[in-house]
Order: C-alpha cells, then sequence, then structure tokens
C-alpha cells in the first residue's frame, strides 16, 4: 500500500525532481523575457521618442519575470538537498 523506496531509489526521484523543477520554472521566464524584449524594441521601432520610457518599463518587467526564475532554482536547490 505505501510506497517503500531505498536511499539510492529516493536520492534518484528527489534530484529528478529538482531537474523538473528548475526546467518547467526556467521556462516561463525565458518565454516572458523573450516576448518582453520583442514588444519593446517594436515600440521603440515605432515610437524612439518613446525609448527611455520603454527602456525603464522593460528592464523592471524583465527583472520581475528572472526573479521567478530564481525562485524555481532555489526550490530545486531545496528538493535536491534537503
Amino acid at each position: 500500500m505505501f510506497l517503500n523506496f531505498t536511499g539510492l531509489e529516493a536520492e534518484a526521484i528527489r534530484r529528478i525532481a529538482a531537474a523538473i523543477a528548475i526546467g518547467f520554472g526556467g521556462l516561463g521566464p525565458a518565454l516572458a523575457i523573450g516576448f518582453g524584449v520583442h514588444a519593446a524594441m517594436q515600440a521603440i521601432g515605432r515610437n524612439p521618442e518613446a525609448e527611455n520610457a520603454v527602456r525603464t518599463t522593460m528592464i523592471i518587467g524583465l527583472g520581475l519575470a528572472e526573479a521567478v526564475a530564481i525562485y524555481c532554482f532555489v526550490v530545486a536547490l531545496i528538493i535536491a538537498f534537503v
């Protein structure tokens, strides 16, 4: 009824879970950063006078998207080593 894993099997499952956490956790921010930079470059191309405002907003948004990847990395480290 209950799963009974040996130490080696539990370690392998923990490593796989950490890899899945960072893999899927990095996918969303990577896409968000790509779409964000794409949209910012289009906005600057259409309205070059707004370059400073667009760049500032883009950098803040990219930082927030990157924070999600860092959180997933921390979770993956916790899964792997705790």
